[in-house]
């Protein structure tokens, strides 16, 4: 049955309505709007109706084909992937008749690596997914699991991550990258040493902060001091070097500072964390030990990758040209404008002192135990961060009655992504060795007892490096690899941190690619910089880092990690 309704109302052709009443001329807008938003053409015949008239088959078919779409989404694949490799090894994987639960493992690693490969699923939750995929393939129990989610390496993280938002929070970074920069400047203007000072602040900024927090501080810094150069058609061949050096120096200086410390960044925290999980009777890898080998391998990459910007885009004689546009003035105008430091940022500058000498002087050698012997080893790196973290919530700012130097407001920047991933890494290097998995692959390297020590230094750092770029991030390249390397060590008798430092460490090397590292991704995003100047710079760098671990790992490493002893 079709019903018609006679409006007490006239359109005429110019589209305007002749109102009869304030009702009638609403219901009659409505009308109209709804038949012009549907194309519905306006017809002469009174008696068509304004509305569509429902076709039952029709709005189904649409109704189905919207659905289907909104299913069979590329998303929606990724997200079945884990479970569906999961679900496949479990039916048909026999590794050798061993134990369900080693089967379960790989299982599980498929799962998460799937979603964490195609990002499905945000990373931060399937960074929790041990949590309930363990105990729900027999692995673990949920006690177990989440112990590894806060453990002394994790507690080292959150109060590292605390202190670098107080050092952000009153600019304390930007007034130390100014000072530096400014002593660093040459009268008459020295474009190579000014290069070193930018990129040696960036490096050391980023020994005590992660590397992705240390780019976003650092790349403004660099880029205001470019501001001062001419940008487009009028840039200068020189000038335009200079910028890109500048760039690419801040960039790469930040991943090279990183590995120098624990808290530089994840990768170090995930290898030190499975080192503790895999051989909690040996003798832990300290802030200071791990210090004293990474320091002079990051500073041997970091004079190789500030010669090669000097010869290839910054040279001495292109100090007369840039000095047109640049001299100490601006550095001033901006150190000025931050005011004289105020009580607050002594403080915090203190306290980040303070932090810097106790983890330095916790465990020195064995005849200096240092101060972590008062506590009769109970008393972790962990344990001084987040005390160090607790007292800025305790001393006051003075800018404010009853305001300390932190509150809980300034904290909710807090990386939980990063923190949930380093738990994550630490849950399946347990699950690993726990479920048999480890032995298995361990079985499997037999063939690995014939190649020499010296040639698989640099084939570790060159795989783990060329994953990192291609494939995952480097926390999920050290999750990964970390693991398979200690199996191989533990086949070929040599000592796991002889190559699970190498791999760690190599996974940081992630120079080529903007994507590779969220740290290259904010430096890209400047504009000085395109892909041709990374694969320039990142190549020759990539080489000269795995040089550098191939040379130090089985001599200085030899000495600082004490690999001559036996582990269990």
């Amino acid at each position: 049955m079709t019903f018609s309704v006679k409006l007490p109302i006239n359109e005429h052709k110019n589209g305007t309505l002749e109102r009869k009443s304030d009702f009638e001329f609403e219901f009659a807008h409505t009308l109209i709007s709804t038949r012009n938003q549907m194309d519905i053409p306006p017809s002469n015949d009174p008696k068509t109706p304004l509305l569509p008239l429902d076709d039952p088959n029709q709005r189904s078919q649409i109704k189905f084909s919207s659905s289907l779409k909104s299913i069979l989404t590329s998303n929606n694949f990724n997200i079945l992937l884990g479970p569906l490799l999961s679900t496949i090894i479990c039916l048909h994987v026999n590794l050798d008749g061993s134990l369900t639960t080693s089967r379960n493992m790989l299982a599980v690693l498929a799962w998460i690596f799937a979603w964490w490969l195609t990002e499905a699923v945000p990373m931060p939750i399937t960074s929790m997914s041990p949590l309930f995929l363990f105990p729900l393939f027999g692995i673990a129990s949920a006690d177990d699991v989440a112990h590894s989610y806060m453990n002394d390496v994790i507690a080292l993280v959150l109060g590292s991550f605390i202190l670098a938002l107080a050092v952000e929070h009153y600019n304390i970074h930007k007034r130390l990258a100014l000072n530096i920069t400014l002593v660093f400047c040459g009268d008459p203007l020295n474009p190579p040493l000014l290069l070193l000072g930018i990129c040696g602040t960036a490096a050391f900024v980023s020994m005590w902060m992660h590397n992705v927090a240390t780019a976003v501080m650092m790349m403004p810094v660099a880029t205001g001091i470019l501001r001062r150069f001419p940008t487009g058609p009028n840039q200068s061949v020189v000038v335009g070097k200079f910028c890109r050096a500048v760039v690419l120096g801040v960039l790469y200086s930040i991943t090279i500072g990183g590995m120098s410390t624990l808290t530089g960044t994840g990768v170090n925290l995930i290898l030190v964390g499975m080192w503790q999980s895999y051989f909690p009777e040996a003798a832990p890898v300290t802030f200071s030990t791990w210090f004293l080998f990474a320091f002079p391998s990051a500073l041997l990459m970091f004079l190789a990758l500030w010669a090669l910007l000097c010869c290839l885009y910054c040279s001495r004689s292109s100090g007369q040209a840039l000095s047109v546009y640049f001299d100490k003035a601006h550095l001033k105008e901006e150190l000025e404008m931050l005011g004289p430091m105020a009580y607050a940022e002594k403080m915090v500058l203190a306290l980040f002192s303070m932090l810097i000498v106790l983890w330095m002087t916790r465990s020195i050698t064995e005849d200096i135990p240092g101060w972590g012997v008062l506590f009769k080893g109970l008393a972790g790196d962990g344990t001084v961060s987040v005390m160090i973290a607790t007292l800025l919530f305790i001393v006051p700012s003075k800018k404010q009655k009853g305001q300390k130097l932190m509150d809980w407001d300034k904290c909710k920047k807090l990386p939980w992504n990063i923190i949930l991933l380093l738990g994550a890494g630490l849950a399946i290097a347990d699950g690993v060795r726990s479920s048999g998995l480890a032995d298995i692959l361990s079985e499997s390297l037999d063939f690995l007892e014939a190649v020499p020590y010296l040639a698989m230094t640099p084939a570790v750092c060159l795989i783990s490096s060329t994953i990192t770029e291609l494939i995952t991030s480097n926390n999920a390249t050290a999750t990964l690899i970390v693991p398979l390397l200690i199996q191989i060590a533990k086949t070929t008798h040599v000592h796991p941190l002889l190559l699970m430092i190498p791999g760690g460490i190599g996974a940081q090397f992630a120079f080529l690619f903007p994507t590779a590292t969220p740290s290259n991704t904010v430096g890209f995003a400047t504009g000085h910089i395109e892909i041709q100047d990374m694969i320039k710079i990142g190549l020759p760098l990539k080489i000269a880092g795995i040089a550098v671990l191939s040379l130090l790992m089985p001599t200085l490493g030899v000495y600082v990690f004490r690999t001559g002893e036996q582990v269990q």
